[in-house]
């Protein structure tokens, strides 16, 4: 098992103190919350890409991936997400693959459609295809991955003729990758049959929904071959906050979380 932290690097007034920090002031934060939790032993930093406000994660996670990887030591970096519908698989390959070598393969992908409807048109893209998308990319990502001299055509993007990503993934390992979703089962279903990482991000649905979710990948992991139901990979985000008692933690924390970009109100 093991144990990360995340951040979307929104930028938010502080409900108790009536500061918001600036975008740079948030950027800086976010390493040094790496580096934090690389010294203290937790396993996973990860990082969302964003396009909108109040957001500054990076348009490209790869970026601040790669600052990451010398300034930590052990932790592994993550995305989370990268968003498989709005960005060229190609780009993905590379600029992955590329960050890998520069942390030692301490990287992970996490893909995720992204759930903010107007991104999808600044790029050219359909929400109502989200689904399509995420399956075709993912397909011709996991292809640049793994062969060279690629011929590839599909429907969202220019055809391939020859094509090989550069760098190759580190010795010839792809990072390991996660699909993320919160409610569709064709993404969970994606993540079994390849045999990939399934997280689901349980802050926003009730547990009886997570654990639906969660077990049809389950089922699905194994149907497909890759080993037992509960040999499946499963990742589960959500919040945490600790104090003296039930009654302080939800009385000193709900300003904050009322305050958040999903939950504002």
């Amino acid at each position: 098992m093991q144990f990360g932290i995340f951040t979307v690097g929104d930028v938010t007034t502080n409900p108790t103190t009536g500061r918001t920090v600036s975008e740079h002031e948030r950027i800086a934060n976010t390493v040094e919350m790496a580096k934090l939790a690389d010294e203290v032993g937790l396993d996973v930093f990860a990082t969302g890409q964003h396009h909108n406000p109040p957001f500054v994660a990076p348009a490209n996670p790869a970026v601040l991936m790669a600052n990451l990887a010398v300034v930590t030591k052990n932790i592994i970096l993550s995305t989370a997400t990268t968003l498989i519908t709005t960005t060229d698989p190609v780009h993905i390959a590379e600029d992955y693959a590329y960050a890998q070598h520069l942390a030692d393969g301490r990287v992970d992908l996490m893909l995720g459609r992204g759930n903010t409807g107007p991104v999808y048109p600044w790029f050219g893209k359909d929400i109502r295809k989200g689904i399509s998308l995420a399956v075709e990319n993912y397909d011709l990502l996991r292809r640049l991955w793994r062969e060279t001299n690629v011929d590839w055509e599909g429907e969202f993007r220019t055809a391939l003729q020859d094509f090989t990503s550069m760098p190759r993934p580190l010795d010839g390992v792809p990072p390991f990758v996660w699909h993320a979703s919160i409610r569709s089962p064709q993404i969970a279903e994606q993540a079994a049959y390849y045999g990939d990482g399934y997280l689901h991000n349980n802050i926003f649905w009730p547990i009886d929904h997570v654990k639906k979710m969660v077990d049809l990948y389950r089922e699905r992991f194994a149907f497909y071959g890759h080993g037992r139901p509960e040999q499946a990979i499963v990742g589960l985000g959500g919040q945490i906050f600790a104090a003296r008692s039930e009654a302080e933690a939800i009385e000193r924390y709900t300003p904050y979380f009322r305050n958040t970009y999903v939950y504002q109100g």
